[in-house]
């Protein structure tokens, strides 16, 4: 007669895996923490308003790296950003998003803080970041839920993206502002430069 061995069935066996949703914090309309928070996928109550970020990532080149989202996050093309998780600030938000997104890890000082703002019709805040960096695509590792490809675009290329209605459209906004920025960013240092040499020629006995 075969033996059978009986299979104590474990207790946790089918229990079922509680997967914790992400959660964001809340800010009041002066840019201050409530304590509050919301789970992502909620909608953001009345009079509060969530943090958003952005980043700009140009190469010694002067291109620009660009994603294509997936299907399921409406596969548009965008630059890397999104929403830090509750109890991180911006820019530990952004340090969060670039790692996730490309699977790249950035020194949060390289970082530049270009611009800062508020939609009360969208009820966010935003953060622009502007980073230069010559990264390598095959050290790319895209967060394959969201990033379809990444890739080096120049800026007549992103300005046809955004005319076909590929690109989308508040990232194509904040990347005017970012040229915006760094034309001014130009202007100051020419004027530095100019300044110094009057300053030497002044020292000139």
């Amino acid at each position: 007669m075969p033996s059978f061995k009986l299979r104590r069935k474990n207790k946790f066996q089918n229990t079922p895996k509680i997967i914790k949703k992400e959660e964001r914090d809340l800010y009041d309309q002066n840019h201050e923490l409530t304590g509050k928070t919301i789970v992502v996928g909620d909608s953001i109550p009345k009079g509060y308003y969530v943090q958003v970020v952005m980043v700009f990532i140009q190469n010694s080149s002067g291109h620009y790296l660009i994603q294509k989202r997936t299907k399921q996050r409406n596969g548009m093309y965008a630059t890397t950003g999104g929403h830090p998780k509750a109890g991180q600030t911006s820019l530990q938000g952004i340090v969060t998003e670039i790692e996730e997104e490309l699977g790249i890890k950035v020194d949060p000082a390289r970082l530049q803080l270009f611009y800062s703002g508020r939609s009360d019709e969208e009820q966010v805040f935003f953060d622009d970041y502007y980073l230069e960096a010559n990264i390598p695509l095959n050290k790319l590792k895209l967060q394959k839920e969201e990033v379809q490809f990444a890739s080096w675009f120049m800026r007549s290329e992103i300005k046809g993206l955004f005319k076909r209605g590929k690109l989308m459209s508040d990232h194509y906004e904040e990347y005017l502002r970012l040229q915006d920025w760094l034309e001014e960013c130009q202007i100051a240092k020419r004027i530095i430069r100019k300044e110094a040499k009057h300053i030497n020629k002044d020292q000139v006995i």
